[in-house]
């Protein structure tokens, strides 16, 4: 066994009394998925909206930073940051549409990183049923490279699909780590 996996056996009891949160966490997950599927239309563009709205809020949060900081050295970096921050939310805000191109680009990235890092992790670990981290993993890989593939014509009703599939395939993995912690026998 690894150093790592060693590490996870040592700690099994504090997050064998967690299992009922990666149980209901899990179930929350396949119904959010579900939903997204059913709505990907909405799901789209309503993430889409809340990028920009994060972006816009993290845009005049810079700006007061640059403004209030005290470190006029900065000043002009601060300010440059609030000024790109602000503009690329404005623009996901009033253009949810076209946003949804670029965003699309970045999400296929996020499911081949995300996808490679839990399948990564969940080999060099093997905590119970692992193996379902893994599937859930390679399944992130495999939509990110087909939105890679059919990007830029992947309309959004993909992207809303895409992010549902992969919030259940998450949930799943939960649902099984949670079941094989709860299982586990009482050291």
């Amino acid at each position: 066994m690894t150093k790592v996996a060693d590490m996870f056996k040592s700690e099994i009891a504090e997050v064998r009394k967690s299992w009922v949160w990666f149980l209901v966490l899990g179930i929350l997950l396949i119904l959010l998925g579900a939903l997204c599927i059913v709505k990907s239309q909405t799901a789209t563009s309503f993430s889409i909206l809340v990028l920009g709205w994060l972006l816009a809020i993290s845009g005049v949060l810079w700006l007061v930073a640059a403004v209030r900081g005290g470190n006029w050295s900065l000043f002009f970096l601060y300010l440059l940051n609030a000024l790109i921050s602000g503009g690329v939310g404005y623009l996901l805000i009033t253009h949810p549409n076209a946003g949804a191109e670029g965003v699309t680009a970045l999400l296929a990235v996020w499911f081949i990183v995300g996808g490679l890092y839990r399948v990564v992790v969940a080999s060099v670990i093997q905590f119970p049923y692992w193996g379902l981290t893994v599937l859930a993993g390679l399944i992130s890989v495999g939509l990110g490279i087909y939105l890679l593939a059919t990007w830029p014509q992947a309309t959004t009703f993909f992207l809303g699909v895409l992010v549902g599939v992969d919030l259940i395939c998450d949930g799943a993995a939960l649902v099984g780590f949670s079941s094989a912690v709860h299982s586990l026998p009482a050291d």
